[in-house]
């Protein structure tokens, strides 16, 4: 199995659902799988991009029913980690965001989420995000994009935490479609665990209706930060 799959067992761990659930919606074509010498087998990327289409769209009860799901798997006392409270400092914040190219993004992305100290090697997260683009953009519909590398990055970081910046007007980057990209997120999570939750807490807060382009008009970053906290307490 090439290491960047996973398999019916290690996905139903990452999903924390039964492995016979997850058979089931691979066969009926509900999540993206392949078969290979008869054993189903998942790419990372397009499992994350599936879950970002999910965890991102108009559906907040599926969302909701996610991070319950996963809730349930989670120590009480971490549950608290996974709140934009806690993973999206101000430090970590560009608005707006001085770059005009896919790879320019990319490199001014790194740098914010260094001036926070928590991660310590912004050049080595740069590459490892571009090998990620490269494979599967992350870009999304709507002018959204959830920037991260294949795998966390454990060693790079001194805590999980999210990163965000808004260009003053949108650029080329892959969306489906070849819509343009102005919003910007960069996830760096500890572990696959992390990675889903806040995945999970992202599409719950910026998937409420408006809220996009609340924060594309919003005059600067506290007040972005504002929007997705005051959004995050009505959850």
């Amino acid at each position: 199995m090439a290491r960047e799959d996973y398999d019916i067992a290690s996905l139903s761990a990452y999903l924390h659902q039964d492995p016979v659930k997850v058979r089931r919606m691979a066969e009926r074509g509900k999540i993206p799988g392949r078969r290979v010498g008869g054993q189903w087998r998942f790419s990372r990327g397009e499992i994350h991009h599936w879950l970002e289409q999910i965890l991102l769209g108009s559906d907040q009860a599926e969302a909701t029913r996610i991070e319950t799901v996963l809730d349930r798997h989670t120590l009480a006392e971490d549950v608290s980690e996974y709140t934009l409270e806690v993973l999206v400092p101000i430090e970590a914040m560009a608005v707006p965001l001085a770059a005009r190219t896919k790879n320019s993004v990319i490199n001014a992305m790194s740098d914010v989420a260094a001036d926070t100290g928590w991660l310590w090697d912004p050049d080595g997260m740069s590459v490892a995000v571009k090998e990620r683009e490269e494979l599967y953009p992350t870009a999304m519909d709507g002018g959204l994009a959830l920037m991260h590398p294949r795998r966390p990055l454990a060693s790079m970081l001194g805590r999980p935490f999210v990163a965000f910046g808004r260009t003053s007007r949108g650029i080329p980057y892959g969306a489906p479609g070849g819509g343009l990209t102005d919003l910007f997120f960069l996830i760096m999570s500890t572990d696959d665990a992390g990675h889903l939750r806040t995945l999970a807490r992202l599409g719950r807060v910026l998937g409420i209706p408006g809220t996009l382009d609340e924060i594309r008009v919003a005059p600067d970053a506290m007040a972005v930060l504002e929007i997705m906290l005051e959004n995050e307490r009505g959850l």
